[in-house]
């Protein structure tokens, strides 16, 4: 066998199996390799406890859970998913299941290795050797992704990819995420079709259209993703990637349909789940949204994965349905979770907006009227995101169904529409939060109209020859409605027009000057918090506990 030529005495592995004995026979192999430490789990839910808290070098899984609806390969997908397996842990599966499909599957999740039953531990021991052996091979690139020099690692990938170098195929694959990452769309997509054009793998088909989504080209990557789902009806990711394409045109219905297909693959994905949960609710079905929203709550309350969105939707479903205890319960859940997390701005936040509902469900009117006064002082605010858009707006329409009069409720519900309606999936999605009280969701729909025709006005001005004025234009408006879009439209006028403008520089600085009290960018609609998008790799970066997720061109949550 090919000898471990690292000292594994430091090292700590995970061995994932219900059955006792090949438990205890891949727990005797490794210590038989050197490993210092070894831990076990039987359940696949209690291996991915451990695995969101802790960190291990080696993890070996068995892929078939009889007794659990999780598989191995769901595990690792969820895991891949929420950035919760650092790169220097190798992931191998292990089972008897021979099958070209599965192998094939696990190999698209960038696992480290497959083995089958029975094994001699020879061949465990090549596994974890090669799998190594990659590691250190592409340690430079990992460690330009942990310093967060992405455009360096991506340059260290590109000449990997070129030069056909060890591990070149999976060099590109990094090096497309990365190149998405810093937003050179068009670069990404080059690299995914060269490894297409080398060596058809679904993977880079799907990066494929992921690039195009981000680059814009809708109806190019939906075209793109009908043919991968078309050739494999089974592709998961594909699917999101699908799901994730309707919802950004605010096809929430299609988005429905093909988020329901994804989950009914992978059924206890909670990623998924929660996607389907949220979706179901802004295409108007509470009823049917409760009861996804609380098995979500239900299965992953207690993981890293779980998005506290979640609990505030389940909250708005209770309310809606006279459900005091349920509403009591989502309001204690974020009590457990902020004693947890003190320090997640993000969970107070929602935090807030249960309290509130649950202080009107209590008939407490007074002081949910200061609650609410509290959160709507905030909407001008940079920090204020379309994710608190959507709940506050949520809060005030229950309001309104309840005819509990709040003095400034028209001002914000104006300011909310004019800030945050740049394009019709936002607005959909505002005007699904307005439900209950209709006449909110009109004025969403009014204040895009609106932002619309201030920019076709600028736009008319810069086709008649003065971009300056179109560009002043949109910084007007932009600065009264701190709506992106129309700053995003100013920049791009500035940098297609600059040389014509004899004011460029100064233009320039008073766009970065608005863009800031703009906030981060509403652009693009999305649900729940940032993960990784489906179809691609983990990019983590620094250190375990600071890690972001690494989405390249992701939209405001």
């Amino acid at each position: 066998m090919a000898k471990l030529e690292d000292d594994l005495s430091s090292c700590a592995a995970l061995v994932i199996d219900g059955n006792a004995t090949s438990r205890s026979i891949l727990i005797a192999q490794l210590r038989d390799f050197g490993v210092g430490t070894v831990v076990q789990a039987a359940r696949a839910v209690d291996a991915r406890r451990q695995l969101e808290y802790r960190s291990f070098d080696f993890v070996l899984c068995e892929q078939n859970f009889p007794a659990e609806s999780m598989s191995g390969q769901d595990l690792l997908d969820d895991l891949r998913r929420n950035q919760l397996l650092p790169f220097s842990t190798i992931f191998i599966m292990i089972t008897a299941e021979a099958t070209y499909a599965k192998v094939a599957e696990a190999a698209e999740s960038a696992l480290d290795g497959y083995l089958l039953k029975p094994h001699k531990a020879t061949q465990l021991g090549e596994r974890l050797h090669q799998a190594r052996v990659r590691k250190l091979s592409l340690q430079a690139i990992f460690s330009a992704i942990e310093a967060e020099d992405f455009e360096g690692a991506a340059k260290l990938c590109l000449q990997r990819f070129e030069s056909k170098g060890l591990f070149w195929l999976y060099a590109a694959r990094v090096g497309a995420e990365l190149l998405l990452r810093v937003g050179r769309h068009a670069d990404a997509q080059q690299l995914y079709q060269a490894v297409v054009a080398a060596k058809t793998l679904p993977w880079a088909k799907l990066g494929v259209a992921r690039a195009q989504l981000e680059a814009g080209q809708m109806t190019q990557a939906t075209s793109t993703l009908e043919n991968l789902v078309s050739a494999d009806p089974t592709f998961a990711d594909a699917y999101d990637v699908m799901a994730r394409a309707h919802f950004e045109m605010g096809r929430f219905g299609k988005a429905l349909e093909t988020y329901k297909q994804a989950s009914m693959l992978t059924p206890a994905s909670i990623s998924r789940l929660q996607n389907l949960a949220m979706i179901t609710y802004y295409n108007g079905d509470h009823e049917e949204a409760e009861k996804l929203l609380d098995r979500t709550a239900r299965m992953g309350l207690e993981s890293k994965m779980f998005d506290c969105q979640t609990l505030v939707l389940l909250a708005f479903t209770r309310l809606e349905n006279g459900d005091r205890k349920g509403l009591q319960r989502c309001h204690d859940d974020f009590a457990r979770l902020i004693d947890r997390n003190p320090d997640n701005a993000r969970q107070r936040r929602l935090a807030d907006i249960v309290i509130a509902l649950n202080l009107l469900q209590q008939h407490q009117f007074a002081a949910v009227l200061e609650a609410v006064r509290t959160l709507v002082k905030t909407v001008s605010q940079p920090a204020f995101d379309f994710e608190s858009a959507s709940n506050v707006l949520a809060l005030l329409a229950q309001l309104a169904d309840r005819a509990i009069q709040l003095d400034e409720v028209d001002s914000v519900v104006e300011t909310l529409g004019m800030r945050f309606c740049s394009n019709r999936s936002l607005t959909e999605l505002l005007a699904a939060s307005a439900s209950a009280h209709p006449p909110f969701a009109d004025r969403m729909r009014a204040a895009q109209a609106q932002v619309l025709e201030f920019a076709e006005t600028a736009m008319s001005l810069s086709m008649s020859g003065d971009p300056a004025a179109a560009i002043r234009n949109l910084l007007l408006h932009g600065k009264a409605t701190l709506n992106s879009r129309l700053v995003d439209n100013a920049y791009q006028l500035l940098q297609k027009h600059s040389t014509k403008i004899s004011q460029a520089a100064e233009l320039g600085r008073e766009i970065q000057d608005v863009r800031s009290q703009c906030g981060t960018g509403n652009v693009k609609a999305s649900l729940g918090e940032q993960k990784r998008q489906a179809g691609g790799l983990a990019l983590r970066t620094g250190s375990r506990t600071n890690d972001k997720a690494t989405t390249p061109g992701s939209g405001a949550r």
